[in-house]
C-alpha cells in the first residue's frame, strides 16, 4: 500500500472521529416540562427551550432582574411554547435589546430546580418586515 493511501486512510478516520465527537454535544430542543423531567431522572445535559418574555399588557417585561455590579446577576420569566412559565437565571451580561425580543431561546440546563442558562438566542423584530417594495426608477 502506498504512503498516500496510508495518509488518506488516516485523515478519513480522523474526520469520522470529529464528526461523530461534535454530534454527540448537540442539544436538542424541548419544553420546560422535559427539561425539568430531564433534571429529576439525574440528566444534566445542555437543552434549547424556546419561548417569550412574559409581558404585561402594556408591553413591559414582568420578572426581569438585572444587577451588573453582582457577578452580573440577570433573570428573567420565560413562557415556553406550551405555555409554561419559568425563571432562567443568566450569570452573564444581559445581551442588548433584550428588551426588543420577539422571541427567545436560551441554552442550558435545570440546576437546583432553576433553569440556568449558558447561551440566550433572541429573535428581533426586523426592520425589513412590512415594508413594501420600493421601485427602482
Amino acid at each position: 500500500m502506498k504512503i498516500s493511501h496510508i495518509i488518506a486512510l488516516i485523515i478519513i478516520a480522523v474526520t469520522i472521529g470529529i464528526i461523530i465527537s461534535t454530534t454527540g454535544d448537540a442539544s436538542k430542543y424541548v419544553s420546560f416540562k422535559e427539561a425539568y423531567e430531564m433534571a429529576a431522572d439525574g440528566d444534566d445535559d445542555k437543552v434549547h427551550v424556546v419561548g417569550k418574555l412574559k409581558k404585561d399588557p402594556q408591553g413591559n417585561i414582568i420578572g426581569m432582574e438585572y444587577d451588573p455590579k453582582a457577578t452580573n446577576f440577570f433573570s428573567f420569566i420565560l413562557v415556553d411554547n406550551n405555555n409554561e412559565e419559568r425563571r432562567v437565571v443568566y450569570l452573564n451580561i444581559k445581551p442588548q435589546d433584550f428588551e426588543k425580543s420577539e422571541q427567545v431561546v436560551i441554552v442550558g440546563s435545570v440546576k437546583e430546580n432553576v433553569f440556568l442558562a449558558d447561551d440566550i438566542l433572541m429573535k428581533c423584530p426586523s426592520k425589513y418586515e412590512n415594508q413594501e417594495p420600493k421601485a427602482a426608477l
